[in-house]
């Protein structure tokens, strides 16, 4: 019994070879240009492996059903991809044209690629951006500085009254064109402060000088 099986099985198989087809054709790109050193495969038994040499591929298949894939693979990434289906129902040639298309994987690499290049680029810019802020924030704090400072260095003198720096005068020479700080407040009401900036004004303008002496000040009148 088990050797009617086996020829059995030997028969079928050699009926089927007999009644083998070739399947061959070309592989285009989106493009439809011929590709070459493409992977083809077929699910037949055992199953077949093919690399297309200037764009085409050949398989000698007995009668069935098929499956083709086939994959453009370039520095371990599958750039392109296709798949068809084909049915074998007797001897003779068969034609079938493959069309790669643009793997998922492929797309999904380079929108990575560009994610990262994009965040790259982002903080780039705004490390330049705050550099420069920065540098503009130094600049502006310098300037201030510098101005406030100067302005500590040269106070700005502040001009009485004409009828404040004349009685002065005239207190001055009602004392002989010699007297007192002190001297001079009694007469006229107005504050120590306002006294010493009416004084600075006449001793700039050169019409008296003023001594030091003791917590005091003595006011001359020049001639």
């Amino acid at each position: 019994m088990l050797k009617k099986v086996v020829f059995l099985l030997v028969l079928l198989s050699l009926i089927q070879s007999c009644y083998a087809a070739k399947l061959h054709g070309n592989v285009y790109d989106i493009s439809l240009e011929k590709v070459s050193d493409v992977v083809l495969e077929v699910n037949s038994s055992p199953t077949q492996r093919v690399i297309s040499k200037q764009g085409s591929y050949e398989f000698e298949l007995g009668i069935g059903s098929y499956r083709i894939t086939a994959k453009q693979v370039k520095n371990n990434m599958t750039l392109a991809t296709a798949e068809e289906k084909v049915s074998i129902v007797n001897d003779g040639n068969y034609v079938l044209d493959l069309f790669l298309f643009p793997s998922f994987e492929e797309e999904e690499s380079l929108l990575n690629e560009t994610d990262i290049s994009i965040d790259d680029e982002y903080f780039k810019t705004t490390n330049y951006l705050l550099i420069i802020v920065i540098l503009l924030l130094i600049f502006l704090i310098g300037t201030l500085l510098f101005f406030y400072f100067k302005s500590k260095k040269n106070p700005t003198l502040v001009i009485e009254g004409a009828d404040d720096l004349q009685k002065v005068i005239s207190i001055i020479k009602s004392q002989g064109g010699r007297t007192t700080q002190k001297e001079i407040r009694k007469q006229m009401p107005l504050s120590e402060a306002k006294i010493s900036l009416i004084i600075t004004e006449l001793e700039v303008k050169g019409i008296v000088e003023k001594i030091k002496k003791g917590r005091g000040n003595i006011v001359i009148l020049k001639k």
